[in-house]
Parts: C-alpha cells; structure tokens; sequence
C-alpha cells in the first residue's frame, strides 16, 4: 500500500464508499505501473462494480476534463500520487 494521503477535491459519496475508493487506488497504485492509467482505472472499476453492482465509470490521469451526470450519492474526484481519481455511477436519462 502506497504511503501517500489522498487529497479529496469533491464528493458526494457516503465516507465509507470514499474510503473504499481510495483503498481501491492505492491498490491498483501497488499493482500497475503509474503511466498505465487504463488499467489501473479497470481495476477500479471492477471492483466497484463488484462490491457495489453494475455501471461505475473510473478515469484516472493527470491531464483530463469531462461533463457527465451521475446517480446522487456515488461521485468522488480526488488526487493520489501524481494521478487524479474520478468514480462515479452514471444516471439514466429521464
């Protein structure tokens, strides 16, 4: 497990879920190479997927913008290392 502390920039996630989260990071931190950021945002993603049920999306890099809508209760942005983290559920359409 890495010895670095997540910084979080925004959230709307339950504190366990966060905390999970960040496990989940340096985890995945621990098993792939910093510069493999698919990877390390799959392993992510399975294993909310497997803890929390289908449809989490993950993006991790340093450099990237985006515009989503996501289910109330499961968005997280935060920085760990060199990469930042985004989790979230995506929401259906009305």
């Amino acid at each position: 497990m890495l010895e670095g502390k997540a910084l979080i920039e925004d959230t709307d996630m339950p504190i366990k879920m966060q905390i999970q989260a960040m496990s989940y990071a340096s985890q995945a931190l621990d098993l792939y190479d910093v510069l493999d950021c698919k990877s390390i945002a799959a392993h992510i993603k399975k294993e909310f997927d497997k803890k929390y049920g289908g449809g989490w999306q993950c993006v991790v890099g340093s450099n990237f913008g985006c515009f989503f809508t996501h289910t109330k209760g499961t968005f997280i942005y935060f920085t760990l290392e060199t990469l930042n983290f985004l989790i979230f559920k995506g929401a259906s359409a009305p």
